[in-house]
């Protein structure tokens, strides 16, 4: 069976040039968003396992906030292990979008674990807005996250180059990696 010939990946020089112009296409940034939650759901059920047995959890609250820490250092150190190792999670490299500075060099440890934090203002503020509210309906609290998720994309169509707020704020760019 013949494969379509694959395209070198792209040079640093390329990569800076491409970071000089705006952001790749919101359509092909949110796919790698949707499909990293589909990759990373793996992730949470391999560290909540490891976590439950660690801990001999036995009720789903029982030791909750050390499973919600559990889950934040993991995710965490997934995005700043790939982000520092060529700018590509699995999600982009399958979208062929890639994280650089705003120089199109690779990403350095504080930048990528400062945009690791910064990446949830994706979540953060309507869900930080529920528990003060005290909202304990999931229907509410999935639609206040929503509206936040939809107005925070759109968002970037009047940031500098197309970019998300965490972008601007952490000085990089995602690129489009395609031929």
């Amino acid at each position: 069976m013949l494969r379509p010939p694959v395209a070198p990946p792209l040079t640093w020089a390329q990569c800076a040039e491409r970071a000089a112009g705006p952001a790749a296409p919101l359509k092909r940034r949110l796919a790698a968003f949707i499909y990293e939650g589909v990759l990373l759901f793996g992730v949470v059920m391999l560290v909540g396992m490891v976590f439950g047995v660690a801990t001999q959890q036995r009720h789903a609250l029982h030791g909750r906030e050390g499973l919600q820490a559990a889950l934040f250092l993991a995710l965490s150190l997934y995005f700043i292990w790939f982000w520092t190792q060529g700018g590509q999670t699995l999600a982009m490299k399958t979208w062929h979008v890639r994280l650089v500075r705003h120089d199109g060099l690779p990403l350095t440890l504080a930048q990528a674990t400062g945009r690791a934090v910064l990446s949830w203002l994706w979540f953060a503020p309507p869900l930080l807005l529920a528990w003060a509210a005290q909202w304990h309906h999931g229907k509410s609290i999935g639609s206040l996250l929503t509206l936040w998720m939809v107005a925070y994309a759109l968002s970037s169509f009047f940031l500098p180059r197309r970019q998300f707020l965490h972008d601007v704020l952490c000085g990089t760019r995602v690129i489009d990696t395609r031929p």
